[in-house]
C-alpha cells in the first residue's frame, strides 16, 4: 500500500479521489510543524500541500520513501525543487485549475483601486457621505500592460479588452500570434513599462524574476501608473514601490502578495489610495475544490503507474 499525506485542511474532494485507487491511502492533515513533518515523512510515499506548508531540503531527504510532491496550486516556491530533483522526487502542480479565480481577483482589485471602494464603503458605513472626496478614473480608453501572458495573463487581457482597455502584453515565450488570441499586443517588456497606465504582473518567481518590478523600471513608467500584483510578492520590489508612491510618480497599487507573508504593519499600508488584500487570488471555493482533486487525481496516477503529468523541474541557469 502507497501512501499519501495531504496537508493545509486540503479540500474533502481530494481524499475521496484516492477512493477509486485501491492501492494507494490517503491522510489528511492542517499546516504541521516542520519538527512535525520531518517526524512522519518517512512513512509517505508522496506528500500535496498548499502554500503555507514548505517542503524543505531536509524534508525531503528525510523521506525515504518519498517519490512524488504535489502543489495544490501554481507557485512551487514553497518546495525546494533543487533538492528533489537531486533525490529524483518528481514535482508537480495544477497550472490551470485556479487560472480564472487570480484574473477575476486581478480585476476586482484593479476595479476596487479605480473607484476608492474599499475607503468609499468604510466612510459610508462610518455614517459619513462624502461623495465628492472618491471621484474615480475610467479603465476605458487606458493602457493595460500584462506582464507574463501565461495562463492568467492571458485571461486577464482577455477580460480587460472587453473593458475597452488597449492591452499590451510582454511574454519571451509567447508568440505575437498567441497574444493577439488574448487580444494583447506582444511588445518588449521596455515598451510596455514606458507606454502602459496600468501595469500588472503575472510571472512566477524565479531567479530571472526577483525584484522584477525595481526602481529602474519604475522610473521609467509614466507619471501616475498604477501597479498590481496578484502573483508573487517578490517580483516587485516593495521599498522602491513605497518610494514611488510618496514621490508620487505611482498613482496607487493593488497587492494581493507580499514579499513577506503576513507582511505585518507594512510600510505601503499608509497610502490610502491603494488596495491590499491577505493572498486571496486563489481563494475561491471552485478554485480551491479543482486544484485539490486535479492534483490529487494526478498523484494517484503517478503512484499508480498511470503517468506523469505537469511536472516542475529546478529552474535552468
Amino acid at each position: 500500500m502507497q501512501r499519501v499525506l495531504l496537508t493545509d485542511h486540503i479540500a474533502d474532494a481530494a481524499v475521496h479521489v484516492f477512493d477509486d485507487y485501491p492501492g494507494v491511502e490517503a491522510h489528511r492533515i492542517g499546516t504541521p510543524t516542520h519538527a512535525e513533518l520531518l517526524e512522519m515523512i518517512a512513512d509517505y510515499d508522496a506528500i500535496i500541500v498548499r502554500s503555507p506548508t514548505r517542503v524543505t531540503a531536509d524534508v525531503i531527504e528525510a523521506g525515504r520513501r518519498l517519490k512524488f510532491i504535489g502543489r495544490a496550486g501554481v507557485g512551487v516556491d514553497n518546495i525546494d525543487v533543487y533538492a528533489a530533483a537531486r533525490r529524483n522526487v518528481v514535482v508537480m502542480n495544477s497550472p490551470g485549475a485556479n487560472t480564472v479565480s487570480t484574473a477575476e481577483h486581478t480585476i476586482a482589485v484593479m476595479l476596487a483601486v479605480a473607484r476608492h471602494l474599499p475607503r468609499a464603503h468604510a466612510s459610508l458605513v462610518a455614517g459619513r457621505w462624502e461623495r465628492g472626496e472618491f471621484r474615480g478614473m475610467e479603465l476605458c480608453g487606458k493602457t493595460l500592460g500584462v506582464i507574463g501572458l501565461g495562463r492568467v495573463g492571458r485571461e486577464v487581457a482577455r477580460r480587460m479588452a472587453a473593458f475597452e482597455m488597449r492591452v499590451l502584453g510582454a511574454d519571451p515565450f509567447v508568440s505575437a500570434e498567441a497574444a493577439a488570441a488574448a487580444h494583447a499586443q506582444l511588445v518588449p517588456l521596455e515598451v510596455l513599462i514606458a507606454e502602459s497606465d496600468w501595469i500588472t504582473v503575472h510571472v512566477p518567481l524565479a531567479a530571472d524574476t526577483m525584484g522584477l518590478i525595481g526602481a529602474a523600471k519604475i522610473a521609467r513608467m509614466k507619471d501616475g501608473v498604477v501597479i498590481v500584483n496578484c502573483a508573487r510578492g517578490d517580483v516587485v520590489d516593495e521599498h522602491a514601490l513605497a518610494d514611488a508612491l510618496e514621490a508620487g510618480k505611482v498613482a496607487a497599487v493593488g497587492l494581493d502578495v507580499f514579499a513577506q507573508e503576513p507582511p505585518g504593519r507594512h510600510r505601503l499600508f499608509s497610502h490610502p489610495r491603494s488596495v491590499f488584500t491577505p493572498h486571496i487570488a486563489a481563494a475561491t471555493a471552485e478554485a480551491q475544490l479543482r486544484v485539490a482533486t486535479d492534483i490529487a487525481r494526478a498523484v494517484a496516477d503517478a503512484l499508480s503507474g498511470k503517468g506523469v503529468r505537469d511536472a516542475i523541474g529546478p529552474p535552468g541557469p
